[in-house]
């Protein structure tokens, strides 16, 4: 793909890429629902995340309902199948949501969208969290208060990684010598036991004073695994749900291209700081950044209503209320 420099674009080099070749970097600010930047067949592997409907903590109240988050998914699985060239890789991680009572079967409702849209459904892993880490609630608190049937709701420590591939992959196609490039470490592959179905990482912890304060990040190791599985050195990775842009850094790190869409302009200082863009590190490759007409302000909106949520899910001792 040929990035021109339409917007912003900055150039160097660092000690990391001094013996590999410049990669490119497209930063769009903007809905992914329409990605007109993008030629058609122009990316070969897609890695993201997509808003967790209306998740208390992260996105309140971001969808009217869960007919529009749907709607919003199938605009742009529609919009992936024409960029993703043939027999390449869409990589969803998502994840089921309780929100005031109601479970919503998101991972079978985006399988069925991809399906529906064209993609074949490859395969799924599961992501499995550390344990003693509850995000939000402790459910199975439930059952110590009342130790009878019917009161048992368990506590969620996985996410899904949905795997969909749209037609058949020509393997004939890569030439040998980007192949011998890309070549997976394979001690790695079974030490940290890839090959498995389910992934155990560490999660971003919601540390004070992180770069990603209030975004739903996930952890740098699952785009690592991701990108160096389904593509090659040179190849263009795309996040459509860019937030603060883990895919690009870590495509970036891989000698990948990226291409990131993000609504929420007032994430562009995160992604920035995410990608080193005002260090050494960002100066070992291109980056065009274009704002469009279509992006939002939305971060400290969802801030202040995250705020109010935490102070009326406190208890008088200032510890989350146990919620089903």
């Amino acid at each position: 793909m040929n990035f021109a420099p339409e917007c912003q674009k900055r150039h160097g080099r660092n000690e990391l890429n001094k013996d590999k070749k410049r990669t490119s970097h497209r930063l769009i600010f903007g809905d992914s629902e329409n990605m007109a930047e993008l030629p058609d067949g122009s990316v070969q592997l897609v890695v993201t995340s997509p808003p967790y409907f209306n998740a208390p903590f992260d996105y309140p109240d971001l969808f009217e309902n869960y007919d529009a988050y749907l709607n919003k998914m199938k605009g742009v699985a529609k919009e992936l199948k024409r960029v993703v060239s043939n027999g390449r890789i869409v990589c969803i991680v998502c994840d089921d949501m309780l929100i005031g009572g109601e479970k919503y079967p998101i991972v079978a409702d985006l399988t069925k969208i991809y399906i529906d849209a064209g993609f074949t459904y490859r395969d799924k892993i599961i992501w499995i969290k550390p344990e003693g880490y509850i995000r939000i609630s402790r459910r199975s608190g439930v059952v110590l208060q009342h130790p009878y049937p019917m009161y048992y709701y368990p506590d969620n420590i996985q996410e899904t990684i949905l795997i969909f591939q749209n037609g058949k992959f020509d393997y004939k196609s890569i030439p040998p010598r980007i192949k011998k490039r890309s070549k997976i470490d394979i001690a790695e592959y079974q030490e940290k036991k890839w090959y498995l179905t389910t992934w155990s990482i560490t999660n971003v912890l919601p540390l004070k004073n992180r770069l990603e304060n209030g975004i739903a990040a996930f952890p740098e190791e699952i785009p690592n695994r991701l990108i160096r599985l389904f593509s090659y050195v040179g190849e263009n990775v795309l996040d459509p749900f860019m937030g603060s842009g883990t895919t690009n850094k870590v495509a970036a790190i891989l000698q990948r291209n990226s291409i990131g869409y993000e609504i929420d302009l007032e994430l562009m200082g995160v992604i920035k700081g995410k990608l080193g863009l005002d260090s050494l590190f960002g100066k070992g490759f291109d980056v065009e950044i274009i704002i469009r007409d279509d992006a939002k302000r939305l971060r400290t909106q969802f801030q202040n209503k995250v705020s109010t949520l935490r102070s009326v899910a406190r208890d008088g001792e200032g510890n989350p209320e146990k919620s089903v």
